[in-house]
C-alpha cells in the first residue's frame, strides 16, 4: 500500500512540474511579443517588471533620438530588421528559484509575408522571467539589462557635461550677440580628458540666437567659437569655468595649433566640414525641442530655406 501511495505522489509531483513547466512556456511565449523591435510597445508595461520597463523606456523615450539609429538596439535585443520578423520558438524553461525562471528562446527571422529564408540561422536567446504577485513578467533578456543601464548613466553624465557647456556659451558668449528669445548653442567635441579635480573638453561650438515664429526658428545672430573648455564639479554637477579660445585672422591657425595640440587635426577636419556641422546644428536643436516641448517643426537662417527638424537626414 505504501509503494502504491509513494508512487502515486511521485506521479502527482512530476504531473504538477510538467504543467508548471508547461504554463511558463505558454508564457514565455507570451512575453516574447515584447521584446523591443526599434520601439517599445504600448502594452509592454503590463508584461515586464517596473524595474526593467523603466530601463526600456528611459533607452527608448527619453535618450537622444539619433542614438537609436547609432545603436540599432540590435545589440541589446533580438529585433526584425529590414523587412523581417522575427519569430520566436520557446525551447524550454529553467527554474533558477521560486519566483525566478529562464526560457530559451529560438529565434529565425522571416519575411512580413510569412516566409523563411532556408539560409536564415537560428539563435539561442535567453529570456528571463520574475514572478511579482503571482504574475510572470520578463525582467531581461539575454542578460543585458546592465548594460543598457550603463548605457543610460554614461548619456546623462555626458548630456550633463553638455549642458554645462551650453550655459557657459550663452551666459558668457551669446550676451556678446544681437539677443533673440532663445539662445541655442551647437557643440561638435573633438576630445574629452577627464582628470582628478577637472575634465578639459576641445569643442567647435556655434552660439545661435533665436526668435520664434509659429513652427519656425528664425535666426537672429550667430558665431563659431573654438578652443579648450574646461569643467569642474561643483555641488555634484558640471560646471564650466573657462574657455581658452582660438584667435581671428593671421592669429587663428597658430593659436589653434597651439590650443587643440594633437587633437588639431580632428579639429580642423571637423570645422571645415560645413555638412557635418549643419548635420550637429540640425540634430541639436531637433533634441532641444524635445526636451523644451516646443512646438516647433523648422529652422531658418536669414535668406534660407527653412529646415525641417521632424525628420533627420
Amino acid at each position: 500500500m505504501n509503494k502504491i501511495l509513494c508512487a502515486f505522489a511521485a506521479l502527482t509531483v512530476m504531473t504538477a512540474c510538467g504543467n508548471k513547466e508547461e504554463q511558463l512556456c505558454k508564457r514565455a511565449a507570451e512575453l516574447c511579443q515584447y521584446i523591443p523591435d526599434h520601439e517599445l510597445q504600448e502594452q509592454a508595461k503590463d508584461f515586464m517588471t517596473a524595474d526593467f520597463y523603466a530601463v526600456l523606456d528611459t533607452m527608448f523615450n527619453h535618450l537622444p533620438e539619433h542614438e537609436a539609429m547609432d545603436h540599432e538596439w540590435l545589440h541589446y535585443f533580438v529585433t526584425s530588421n529590414g523587412g523581417t520578423i522575427a519569430d520566436y520558438e520557446v525551447a524550454g524553461v529553467k527554474m533558477t528559484d521560486d519566483t525566478h525562471a529562464v526560457a530559451t528562446i529560438k529565434v529565425r527571422q522571416k519575411w512580413e509575408d510569412g516566409s523563411f529564408d532556408e539560409n536564415t540561422d537560428i539563435e539561442e536567446h535567453q529570456l528571463y522571467m520574475e514572478c511579482v504577485g503571482g504574475q510572470w513578467l520578463m525582467s531581461d533578456f539575454d542578460g543585458h539589462k546592465q548594460n543598457c543601464i550603463r548605457h543610460i548613466e554614461i548619456n546623462r553624465k555626458e548630456q550633463a557635461l553638455r549642458n554645462a557647456m551650453s550655459d557657459y556659451l550663452a551666459k558668457a558668449i551669446g550676451v556678446r550677440y544681437r539677443q533673440g528669445q532663445l539662445c541655442i548653442p551647437t557643440l561638435q567635441i573633438v576630445a574629452e580628458e577627464e582628470m582628478a579635480e577637472k575634465t578639459l573638453v576641445w569643442c567647435d561650438c556655434q552660439v545661435t540666437w533665436y526668435n520664434v515664429a509659429g513652427d519656425t526658428l528664425k535666426t537672429v545672430s550667430s558665431g563659431n567659437h573654438s578652443g579648450c573648455m574646461t569643467i569642474l564639479q561643483k555641488d555634484g554637477r558640471p560646471v564650466a569655468t573657462a574657455f581658452e579660445q582660438t584667435s581671428d585672422g593671421a592669429s587663428f591657425l597658430p593659436s589653434a595649433k597651439r590650443i587643440f595640440g594633437k587633437h588639431y587635426d580632428i579639429f580642423q577636419n571637423m570645422s571645415s566640414n560645413q555638412n557635418v556641422r549643419e548635420a550637429a546644428r540640425k540634430e541639436q536643436l531637433q533634441e532641444y525641442v524635445r526636451r523644451h516641448q516646443l512646438n516647433i517643426q523648422y529652422y531658418q537662417d536669414h535668406g534660407g530655406p527653412a529646415v525641417d527638424l521632424l525628420h533627420l537626414d
